[in-house]
């Protein structure tokens, strides 16, 4: 069965990519891999015994409300799907951790994140990343527009 891995990190852009992916499941017969990237924190210090974590951080308690967003996120942008979908919220920076999700997938779908006139028209750092080093074929999804009102 064919797999398509969506980048999601609870921006309007990474719900319209779920909801993009979401037909395209559709019409491939395929599941979605549902991932979201995050990272545990440290202080700017490398010593010899390594990164030093942040103070009082606790990574069970990182992880679980990093699954609990990735959940959020998908039960918001498709409340009603019929299709397959794999959650997995992993450890790392997001360009390298949806780059090795590619590697086993059809296609990767992340959201591009535009601020509006020329900026919008620019791809993040994320998803030019994923178009970059992507193991398969990369759709970049815009969030959708609200129209103006015709007078």
């Amino acid at each position: 069965m064919s797999v398509i891995v969506v980048g999601v990190d609870h921006s309007p852009g990474a719900k319209e990519a779920l909801r993009f992916a979401a037909e395209e499941a559709r019409l491939r017969g395929a599941t979605i891999h549902a991932v979201h990237a995050w990272q545990y924190g440290y202080i700017g210090y490398v010593g010899p015994e390594g990164n030093v974590p942040l103070v009082g951080a606790d990574i069970e308690q990182l992880r679980a409300a990093a699954e609990a967003a990735l959940e959020a996120s998908v039960r918001e942008a498709l409340p009603d799907t019929d299709v397959e979908i794999k959650l997995q919220a992993i450890q790392g920076t997001p360009a390298g951790v949806l780059v090795e999700a590619s590697a086993g997938a059809d296609l990767l779908v992340v959201g591009s994140r535009g601020h509006g006139g020329f900026v919008g028209l620019l791809l993040g750092s994320v998803s030019q990343q994923c178009a970059h080093h992507a193991a398969c074929p990369v759709v970049i999804v815009h969030p959708r527009r609200e129209k103006a009102p015709v007078s």
